[in-house]
């Protein structure tokens, strides 16, 4: 062998693969990087205890509200942690870790290319199989990079809706609360209460067994779907390396390609964790204005501030989003205050609180489209057991129910940071 590059790319191989530990060096370099991206590489310093105090006190006024205005109880009273961008950032890695471990290991499970004799010159498949085993770690890093972006923006643990593992803790993050407040000029005191009712909510909501265990089966399948696709695509591309025109006519229309690779399943799959999250957090914003508007006096300007900032282009949360499968777009914010708007029109409050009660009575994607359809199919009476509705009585595919056909959409537009203010109080 002389080619010393070859020489330099066999010689990694046999350090990273056999190395110990090596098993998970993708998330001690998800960790090094969120840490350091969080904190800019500075060190960081522990929550002034003032501060904490504060919020322990605010969190005991925000959970009887919650409590109250959810019909939700929680199984251990939560306890607010404040903590800074770093520990906020490892501590969302350790949330995600059980579906990044999956990924990891379903890209340890596809087939590796053939390993090159020792003099054989394949430079080309030493550098497949250096990508190969590179794999994990790069997803890792992936990972880690898009924790840490987001720990400089999140204002507590539910900065995306997703579920963490049970636990009373309920992170806040002090220096983004009281930056968002300053940026917006708003009542700091208010705003630490604001979002202690906005956390506590999303916490009592993905707290739900059955809440958590959907939305984890749909993350967990949708990601597995998205690393599939992706080897597939990077399969499809690289039997094409040779063949420039080709190739040229394959990325001219990205999109066409990647929707030859998605199946039908994958496509239903997406729909049903979009559907579901969006809810999830629109319907942790509608609790948390109607509660701030008997508790904050600066209500109004805390909703118009978040909404602006939920529906602001953000590369962090986008990123970090789009990794899980999840859409928290303007549109995707805007769909899920028209349904919970539209349920609170047609059943008020109480009507809005069945969402978490039953598994059965989590939204499908048609149905956020069209809280009346949801609302027939939640009244309907339960069969007993064994016994199957009729094909169609289950989910309506009509909107001769309660919605009627001006309010497929629940509403006449956009929602507003109070616009369910009238309805939903």
């Amino acid at each position: 062998m002389n080619d010393p590059f070859q020489g330099l790319l066999q010689d990694l191989l046999k350090v990273i693969s056999g190395a110990p530990g090596s098993q998970q060096a993708w998330l001690d370099a998800a960790r090094s990087l969120a840490h350091g991206v969080a904190t800019d590489g500075e060190s960081e310093t522990n929550p002034d205890p003032v501060v904490r105090i504060r919020f322990e006190e605010l969190a005991r006024v925000a959970e009887l509200h919650v409590v109250d205005a959810t019909g939700l109880p929680f199984d251990r009273s939560p306890v607010v942690v404040p903590v800074g961008r770093g520990t906020w950032a490892l501590r969302v890695l350790d949330a995600w870790a059980p579906t990044l471990g999956h990924m990891v290991e379903a890209q340890r499970a596809a087939p590796a290319p053939p390993e090159p004799f020792e003099d054989s010159g394949d430079v080309e498949a030493l550098l497949a199989r250096f990508a190969t085993t590179l794999g994990p770690v790069l997803m890792g890093l992936q990972f880690g990079s898009a924790a840490g972006h987001l720990a400089q923006r999140a204002l507590g643990q539910y900065a995306l809706p997703l579920p963490w593992p049970e636990s009373a803790d309920v992170l806040v993050v002090p220096d983004n609360v009281d930056r968002f407040a300053e940026e917006w000029s708003l009542p700091e005191d208010e705003t630490r209460l604001w979002v202690c009712l906005r956390e506590l909510t999303a916490h009592a909501v993905l707290g739900r067994p059955h809440v958590a265990e959907r939305i984890r089966e749909l993350v967990g399948a949708l990601t597995l779907d998205m690393l599939a696709t992706h080897q597939g695509l990077a399969e499809r591309l690289g039997g094409q390396a040779g063949d420039p025109e080709a190739l040229q006519r394959i990325l001219s229309d990205p999109e066409a390609l990647l929707a030859d690779l998605l199946s039908p399943g994958q496509r239903r799959t997406s729909d049903d964790l979009v559907a579901l999250t969006t809810v999830v957090a629109s319907y942790v914003d509608h609790v948390t204005r109607r509660l701030a508007a008997t508790l904050v006096g600066a209500a109004g300007p805390l909703g118009e501030a978040w909404y602006r900032y939920r529906v602001a282009e953000s590369a962090s949360e986008q990123a970090a989003a789009t990794l899980f499968g999840l859409d928290v777009t303007r549109q995707q914010v805007d769909r899920g205050a028209s349904f919970v708007r539209g349920v609170v029109e047609r059943a008020g409050e109480e009507g809005l609180q069945r969402l978490w009660g039953d598994p059965r009575h989590l939204p499908t994607p048609a149905e956020v489209d069209a809280p009346g359809l949801w609302l027939e199919r939640i009244s309907l009476p339960e069969l007993p057991e064994g016994r199957e509705r009729p094909d169609g009585a289950e989910r309506p595919e009509t909107s001769d129910g309660p919605d009627g056909a001006e309010g497929r959409d629940g509403s006449e537009g956009p929602e507003g940071p109070d616009a369910s203010s009238g309805s939903g109080s």
